[in-house]
């Protein structure tokens, strides 16, 4: 963990630089040094319906949800929360100069009990030597 899903609406989709915001947000969830690399994910969806505010064509939204697993204590949840917010604040300061902008971020935590997962990153990520070499 953590599981980190920018939803943002469609009317942004040129000038968003989504894959860039992923990105940031990505390696800003490695520095908090919270996470093992092999359970970090973070991915992007286009909102093709939806309203804002006044409903104006024009206004766009980013929300950032990050759901984590059980156990941190407020302040590594909160240092997390901020860490992402600069992060995509930062990613997002041009867009929010030229257009009418929503950003918004909520950490959760997901449910010990109700958790199911498989996963066999860790153990592909544990013997690469670069973060992108493929593991055969």
């Amino acid at each position: 963990m953590p599981h980190i899903t920018v939803e943002y609406s469609a009317n942004l989709e040129e000038r968003l630089g989504i894959d860039a915001l992923i990105g940031a947000l990505h390696d800003a969830a490695i520095a908090t040094g919270l996470f093992e690399i092999g359970g970090i994910r973070t991915r992007g969806s286009r909102r093709d319906h939806y309203r804002i505010a006044d409903a104006n064509p024009l206004n766009g939204f980013v929300a950032i949800t990050v759901r984590i697993g059980h156990g941190r204590t407020l302040e590594q949840r909160r240092a997390l929360g901020e860490a992402l917010f600069a992060a995509a604040s930062r990613q997002l300061d041009a867009l929010f100069a030229a257009t009418p902008l929503a950003l918004s971020l909520e950490v959760q935590e997901i449910d010990p009990v109700l958790n199911f997962k498989r996963n066999n990153l860790h153990a592909r990520i544990g013997g690469r030597s670069k973060p992108h070499e493929d593991a055969a």
